[in-house]
């Protein structure tokens, strides 16, 4: 007996026992691929950045992780020091805006790329953070100038380690 065809090419089940039968494969068949979809998305892309609202390198940063694709709500706020101890910023690594991407937080002039293998990666910490404004760092540009500095995993604790340099 040969099985009727949908306009789409795809065998029609003859009665409703092939109907449930076909439809418990096909939803079985999701719950195997989930994690392999899952493990396909790509990572956390989505950010909330914090900053003065009067800040103009703060902008040129958000422009700057906008250009390598993340999608960006930004909170102007003139009380940044509430901000940072929310998110559990120590003072020493303080500089003038902040982003929480997942449960990451982002202090300071953070090159896009290097946020995007934190949220690939997935180190223990709670964020990275680039202290200061040096100069040559991202929204931090002024001409050739590019001074070298570091960009800090660190810790619940405050603790910090060098996890690229600029």
């Amino acid at each position: 007996m040969l099985t009727p065809l949908s306009p789409s090419g795809a065998a029609v089940p003859h009665s409703r026992r092939d109907f449930v039968r076909a439809a418990a494969l096909a939803v079985g068949g999701l719950i195997i691929a989930r994690p392999a979809l899952a493990m396909a998305q790509p990572p956390e892309r989505t950010m909330v950045v914090y900053k003065d609202p009067n800040c103009g390198c703060c902008e040129e940063w958000v422009a700057h992780v906008r250009k390598a694709g993340f999608t960006v709500t930004v909170r102007d706020t003139a009380d940044m020091a509430t901000v940072k101890a929310s998110l559990g910023v120590p003072d020493a690594l303080g500089s003038c805006h902040t982003a929480r991407i997942g449960s990451y937080t982002i202090e300071g002039h953070v090159p896009a790329d290097l946020i995007v293998k934190l949220v690939a990666e997935k180190p223990v910490g709670r964020g990275l953070a680039v202290p200061g404004m040096p100069v040559g760092s991202p929204g931090m540009e002024q001409g050739a100038r590019k001074d070298r500095y570091d960009v800090l995993l660190f810790d619940k604790a405050g603790k910090t380690r060098v996890y690229a340099s600029r």
